[in-house]
């Protein structure tokens, strides 16, 4: 029986995704696939490798860091995260990834990204992380705050933009059994933008008009998933594990404390999962 996971991004409220699997790590569970967007591929992906405590370690320790992320990067390369030091220098110098032990492991891992000229996601599978890195500076690269990611001509953002929670495209591997983690409590919902936000974003993307639509459209997109997403754990189609409430985090945030504290929050409610989620993946249907 294989099975495949789906971890939904949020910038720092990955931290819960991060810990989430971190205590699944401690009961050896693991995936036959994994497909991650933004955050939940970048801090996913210490998974295959069996890279306990890597996310919330490297993160508490540059968080604050000028050479990581802020307004000084934003300013000087167009990029909220800057690329050479969060991707490059920190995973092949500071807090090595274990490519090694990536490729071993025989997951399947795809990294969602969106196409800004067509405004449609991809799903980009990664097998070579280093060579790769672009894919993931992709999948994560907020609107707004980040250069487009030049990959084989075409450019692409973050892929929460077009498919927030690519819970069909898993499905769609083959996978006998699909788990998400997801970042947000099963009451939330996203607001429609307003009208001079929509106007905005047209007129800030008005060389990628479909990228602008998906960026207007995501609410709808998204809300739609979360009924559907509802719908099929209702039926025992999916294991869903999500935070019981808001987290107490920004999407951009520079304290240490409130990281570890959502990090904190994803290793509790990942062991809390541990009977549910056991039963699921052993349930033959």
């Amino acid at each position: 029986m294989k099975t495949g996971l789906v971890l939904e991004g949020g910038a720092m409220r990955g931290m819960f995704t991060a810990g989430v699997l971190d205590s699944w790590m401690d009961e050896q569970i693991s995936f036959d696939g994994i497909v991650g967007v933004s955050a939940g591929a970048l801090f996913g992906i210490n998974a295959p490798a069996g890279q306990k405590g890597r996310a919330i370690r490297y993160n508490l320790k540059y968080i604050r860091d000028k050479r990581y992320m802020g307004l000084r990067s934003l300013l000087t390369t167009g990029n909220l995260i800057n690329a050479g030091f969060a991707f490059y220098e920190v995973s092949s110098k500071l807090d090595i990834f274990d490519e090694a032990a990536f490729q071993r492991s025989g997951v399947d891992f795809y990294a969602a990204v969106t196409d800004l000229h067509t405004g449609a996601p991809e799903y980009i599978r990664i097998t070579e992380p280093f060579r790769q890195m672009e894919v993931l500076r992709a999948t994560s690269a907020m609107p707004y705050v980040s250069r487009p990611v030049e990959l084989d001509g075409r450019f692409y953002l973050d892929g929460g933009v077009s498919d927030s929670i690519p819970v069909h495209f898993c499905k769609s591997l083959g996978y006998d059994k699909t788990v998400l983690v997801l970042t947000r409590p099963l009451e939330y919902r996203k607001e429609r933008p307003a009208a001079w936000l929509q106007r905005f974003n047209r007129l800030y993307y008005h060389r990628y008009p479909a990228f602008a639509e998906s960026l207007n459209r995501r609410w709808e997109v998204y809300n739609r998933q979360v009924e559907e997403i509802i719908g099929m754990e209702q039926r025992g189609e999916l294991f869903v594990v999500r935070p019981n409430g808001p987290l107490p985090i920004r999407r951009v945030e520079k304290d240490p404390a409130k990281l570890q504290a959502v990090y904190d929050l994803g290793a509790e409610a990942g062991r809390a999962s541990l009977s549910g989620l056991k039963e699921y993946l052993l349930t033959h249907e």
